[in-house]
Order: C-alpha cells, then sequence, then structure tokens
C-alpha cells in the first residue's frame, strides 16, 4: 500500500490539474457602444456564445459599452481591445486612410463579418414642423456623441447636403441612451441615429412623446451612395414605432466585427465558430439578426482584408474557394 499511495495521489493530481493545464483562460474583448443599441446586443451575443466553450477553448470574452465605432478601431489600434463593432463606412476609411482618418491608415485592421444593416435615422417632434433633412436648419439637434460612427455619418450628410453644424440652434453631443429622454423633454427638436431596427431608444422617443421618422433621400442622398459602396439606400419599415405608419427612405451601413491581424489566427477562429456553429442561437437574440445569412455577413460590407482565422472557418465551410 505504501507503495501504490504515491501513485494514487500523483495520478489524482495529474487528473486534477489537467484541464487547467491544458486551457490556460484567455481575456478578449469586444468593444460595443451604448447599452441602448444593437452594437452593445452584437458584442453581449458573441460572448455569450464564446463563453459557452470556455472549458474547451480557454477563451473568456467581455463586451462593455463604448463609444461606438470610430471609439472601437481606435481602441483595436491601440490595444485595448480585441475586437469590436463598427460601422462599414468607418471599416472602410480606417483602413484605407480616408476621412477622419486621413494620413493615418490602420493597415493592421482586418475583417471577421458583417453584421446587420443600419438605416441613418433620424426622429424628430411633430411639433417642430421638421419633415426632411434641410428642415433641421435652425433646430436643436442631437449630432451624437463624439467617437460614434452614428456622429460620424451624420458629418457625411452635413458635407453632402452642404450644411454644417453652425446651421443648427443647437447641435448637442448626447449618447445614445441619453437623446430619447432629451427629445421626451424638449430639450431637442430631433435626434439622429445609426442603428439597426427595430431599436429600443427610437422606440422609446416615439411612444413618449409624438414624434416622426424623417426622410433622408434625394439626389444629394443619391450622389453620395453612388460614390461609395460602403453605402446604400435603405428603408425603415411602417408600422415598427409608434406613430410612424408609412415606410421611411434613408440610406445606411452594415455593421461589421473586426479585429487587428495582431490577434492571433486560433483566437479569431475559435470566436467565429462560436458564432456560425450556433448561428440559429445568434439569430434568436435580436430581431435585426433574424434574417442573417452567412453569406451576406461573409461578402457584404467588408473593405479590410479577412482575418485569417475566419478565413480558415469560412473555408472549412466550404463558403469561400
Amino acid at each position: 500500500m505504501r507503495k501504490l499511495k504515491p501513485v494514487l495521489l500523483s495520478t489524482a493530481f495529474a487528473l486534477a490539474a489537467t484541464p487547467l493545464m491544458a486551457q490556460q483562460e484567455q481575456f478578449i474583448t469586444i468593444g460595443t457602444g451604448g447599452q441602448t443599441g444593437v452594437y452593445y446586443v452584437v458584442g453581449q451575443s458573441v460572448c455569450r456564445l464564446v463563453n459557452r466553450d470556455t472549458a474547451e477553448t480557454g477563451l473568456r470574452c467581455t463586451a462593455p459599452a463604448t463609444g461606438g465605432s470610430i471609439d472601437n478601431i481606435n481602441q483595436i489600434k491601440a490595444g485595448g481591445m480585441t475586437m469590436g463593432v463598427a460601422q462599414s463606412d468607418w471599416q472602410h476609411h480606417a483602413y484605407n486612410g480616408t476621412s477622419d482618418y486621413e494620413g493615418d491608415a490602420f493597415e493592421n485592421l482586418r475583417a471577421v463579418f458583417a453584421v446587420h444593416p443600419e438605416p441613418f435615422t433620424v426622429v424628430a417632434r411633430a411639433d417642430s414642423g421638421v419633415e426632411t433633412f434641410a428642415d433641421l436648419a435652425g433646430k436643436r439637434v442631437n449630432v451624437g456623441n463624439p467617437g460614434s460612427g452614428s456622429r460620424g455619418t451624420f458629418e457625411v450628410v452635413l458635407d453632402a447636403m452642404g450644411m454644417s453644424m453652425g446651421d443648427f440652434a443647437l447641435a448637442s453631443e448626447l449618447r445614445p441612451a441619453e437623446q430619447s429622454a432629451a427629445l421626451g423633454d424638449n430639450q431637442v427638436d430631433a435626434i439622429s441615429y445609426t442603428v439597426g431596427h427595430p431599436n429600443g431608444s427610437i422606440q422609446e422617443a416615439t411612444s413618449t412623446v409624438d414624434a416622426r421618422l424623417v426622410e433622408v433621400a434625394g439626389p444629394e442622398i443619391d450622389a453620395l451612395v453612388e460614390a461609395n459602396p460602403f453605402y446604400a439606400t435603405a428603408t425603415i419599415p411602417g408600422g415598427m414605432y409608434a406613430g410612424n405608419d408609412e415606410d421611411v427612405q434613408t440610406f445606411g451601413v452594415k455593421a461589421t466585427f473586426v479585429t487587428s491581424a495582431d490577434v492571433p489566427e486560433e483566437t479569431v477562429y475559435q470566436v467565429v465558430k462560436a458564432v456560425f456553429d450556433n448561428f440559429d442561437r445568434f439569430k434568436g437574440l435580436h430581431p435585426a439578426f433574424a434574417n442573417l445569412t452567412h453569406e451576406e455577413m461573409i461578402g457584404e460590407g467588408n473593405s479590410a482584408p479577412l482575418h485569417p482565422g475566419a478565413e480558415r472557418y469560412y473555408r472549412e465551410q466550404g463558403w469561400l474557394e
């Protein structure tokens, strides 16, 4: 017995230690957006699926609220985030060094997949008299918080329309979670959001005050869409929000999931695998995901090169040649 005891103890220790030694936990962080937006749901949903397999992969995921697209890309570039959600236009600009990234291209930016469409959305109080984007001149408008993709896209629309921030009586910089209350309290006449629908913040705005979704269309917007392949015309269906029974024409982008070339291939592979191996579960986590297909997610909205980890998974599935 004395000879067997050390063997049994060492064997028991090895069995107990093997799972911990085989998979040392690796923490990954996903940049999202405001807690009322779909970006936050994207990050939380991906993390939920990744964390289901922590025992096998060693990956443990968190997805905190952030400033949005541009903030996420900048934090990935600085090494503060592993991955993040960003509008397709800001993925393009960051990788190619255009717009706000002029002279500062993020050449290590990598695409992982696209997610849902995001129409550029303007909501105005019914008593403001605003019916078109041009009618915002002289009004109090929430243009979005600095660092958000919504704010960046708002500035692009201003430029396309030949307008500027100086045309507004007030250009507030509230975050998405704050702007609906401001509209209801008559602190602003209109709010803006580039977001997937249905959206809780827009539902709050239209249910607490008589408010209308504003059409963002016309020759200027047509020219903007034609000149930029990462934009597309979009329709917000009628009946989705209180008091808004008619379809509203606008334009929009795709939400995309991005990372850096510096992130290991295996890490990105396991994140992608967690999403697509549980695709029906993922699509059920928010109404904006319901009609997603893997073909669209890997083929649309991505202007940066695919990360090798994502490409590896897609090739294994036969989705890429």
